[in-house]
Formats: C-alpha cells, sequence, structure tokens
C-alpha cells in the first residue's frame, strides 16, 4: 500500500481542532507521510486555515479523500460519519478514525474492511492503559469501568441531557448525569463518550464496559478513571487532560495521540500493540 515511494499519502476529513493539529504537524514533516488532501464542512475557510502551509494539499469532498489518499484520517462530527468511513473502506484504505463511538454503532463497517483489505485504527485518544486492555482481553477480563468527570460546559446540549431536560448550569457540585454501558453512553454522549467506546474495542464489548459520567463544576481538566479487574491483573488507571480551547469537549491529548499513531505507521521501532 506504501507504493513505489515507500510515502504514504494522508487526507483528513474535518479541520477542527484535532484535524487542523494532525494537517499542521503531517506539514511540518513526519518521516514516510505526506498531507495530499483535506476536507471541511466549509470548504473556503478550510482552503484559508491551510493557506500558509509548505505544502498545499488538496481541497477535496468527504466522499474524495479515499479516491486520493492511502491513509484516509476522520476528525468529523458523527453527522458526516459515513461520508468518510465508507468510501474508504470500500476502497481498501487505512482508516484512522477519532469517532470510536461512531464505529461502535457500525459493526457493518468492520466486517466490511475484513472484505475490502481495509484497515481500521482507533487511537488511543484521551484515555490511558489500552496496551494493559488488549493484553488481559487474550485471558479472562471481569469487568472494566470508566468513571467521567468533565467540566458541565463541556456535556452542555448532550442528547442524553437535552431528551430528558436535564441542565448542567448553576451546579455547586459534582453530578452524576449517566450511568449505563459503554454503548448506551456512545449514543447519549456522542460528542463525550468516544473514550468509552475504544475501552470497550479494546475489552470486553460495549455491553459489558460500565460507564458513569459526572458534571463537575470544580473541575478544571477533564478526568478519567478506568478499572479494570481480570485474571492476569486487577488495576485502575487516573488521567487529567486539560481541554482544547477551541473544543472544551476534547482533551489536549487527543490530537497528540492521533499524530503518534500516524507516525507509528510508517516507523521501523513501535513501542506499545497497534
Amino acid at each position: 500500500m506504501m507504493g513505489d515511494s515507500k510515502v504514504l499519502r494522508v487526507g483528513i476529513g474535518g479541520l477542527g481542532a484535532i484535524g487542523m493539529a494532525v494537517a499542521e504537524a503531517l506539514d511540518a514533516g513526519i518521516p514516510g507521510l505526506e498531507l495530499c488532501a483535506v476536507s471541511a464542512r466549509d470548504l473556503a475557510r478550510g482552503r484559508q486555515r491551510i493557506a500558509k502551509f509548505a505544502l498545499q494539499p488538496a481541497i477535496t469532498s468527504l466522499a474524495k479523500l479515499a479516491e486520493v489518499s492511502d491513509v484516509v484520517v476522520e476528525c468529523a462530527p458523527a453527522a458526516v460519519y459515513d461520508e468518510i468511513a465508507r468510501p474508504a473502506i470500500e476502497a481498501g484504505r487505512v482508516f484512522v478514525t477519532m469517532s470510536s463511538g461512531a464505529l461502535l454503532a457500525r459493526a457493518d463497517l468492520i466486517e466490511r474492511a475484513k472484505i475490502t483489505g481495509s484497515r481500521i485504527i482507533v487511537p488511543s485518544g484521551g484515555i490511558l492503559g489500552l496496551d494493559a486492555i488488549k493484553a488481559a482481553a487474550e485471558g479472562e477480563i471481569h469487568s472494566v469501568t470508566l468513571v467521567t468527570r468533565k467540566p458541565p460546559k463541556s456535556l452542555a446540549g448532550a442528547p442524553w441531557l437535552s431528551d430528558r431536560g436535564i441542565s448542567v448550569e448553576g451546579l455547586t457540585g459534582a453530578t452524576r448525569v449517566f450511568s449505563g454501558s459503554a454503548r448506551e453512553a456512545a449514543a447519549a454522549f456522542p460528542a463525550n463518550a468516544n473514550v468509552a467506546a475504544t475501552l470497550s474495542l479494546a475489552g470486553i464489548g460495549a455491553e459489558r464496559t460500565q460507564v458513569e459520567i459526572w458534571a463537575d463544576p470544580h473541575a478544571r481538566h477533564n478526568m478519567q478513571q478506568v478499572r479494570v479487574k481480570s485474571a492476569a491483573a486487577d488495576f485502575e488507571i487516573q488521567l487529567a487532560t486539560h481541554p482544547l480551547p477551541d473544543n472544551p469537549r476534547t482533551g489536549s491529548l487527543t490530537p497528540k495521540s492521533l499524530i503518534a499513531t500516524l507516525r507509528a505507521l510508517t516507523s521501523h521501532c513501535t513501542v506499545g500493540t497497534l
């Protein structure tokens, strides 16, 4: 798939906070990778955002990214997920997706990738410990629990809250706003629950992975606590990430995780599981 030049062409779907950070890293230079195309909801604004890049990638529609790229990177809202994912998988591309919650709801894409030869990669994003969970899953995992604490403003507008008329404004203390499975969390908080979906894909599945989401007015970071009990090891992981200035629903570690994942595609030395 690397071709004669041994350079992978990368197309990015979405130029929000995450996509733009990745585009800038590729423009600065990552060995074995080149940014060949980008897409955004507002193509004119997307063109402006990359105007100062050293090498100007093509501006194209989401669906056409797969036509010109070896690697298609998804950093877009869930509403347009199929426009990026399905062409990439049908074309047999490497598909790197940040919206693991959307993937969780589309198990058919994984089955289709087995037929077309596509490879789907889910970066760790805003969570730690996936290597340990994947290793433990080679044996028996008894339970996986995720507790998420976020500033209320990063949860506002989530379907779960809107549908139930729940307001997170004016809270004076930490309040649990959700408890359920990872599958339920991904549907209830599509902009906040990718961590839950990623954990479930790495471990014991979306039904058995349990999730709590708390709105905490005293939180200044996105807080994630993962508790795992397994035959191989019991462990607990805590992580506090700074919210992205342009997108408080997302932690600052997330775009860096994606950049590290892309770098590993062509690295001659990889640490940790892929």
